[in-house]
């Protein structure tokens, strides 16, 4: 199953405890609270759920639904 922007966003938000229209797709992450440790927990579900492949150094450098969408070649 892939991975959509949907999908990152409602992840995000859950790991954050907000609404997934309350996280903008182009917004820095990290404004928004999110920290390595979360940025860890969603790479792990990822990867068990959708066989990700990227590393935390890719999600880390980057940190925005929308650059994550295109790293993860979401849908």
């Amino acid at each position: 199953m892939s991975l959509t922007v949907e999908q990152i966003r409602a992840d995000v938000a859950d790991v954050l405890g907000e609404e997934p229209e309350d996280i903008p797709v182009d917004e820095n992450l990290l404004d928004l609270g999110l920290d390595s440790v979360r940025i860890m927990t969603l790479l792990e579900r990822w990867r068990h759920d959708h066989a990700v492949t990227a590393g935390f150094a890719d999600l880390a450098e980057r940190p925005a639904v929308e650059a994550w969408a295109a790293l993860l070649g979401a849908e």
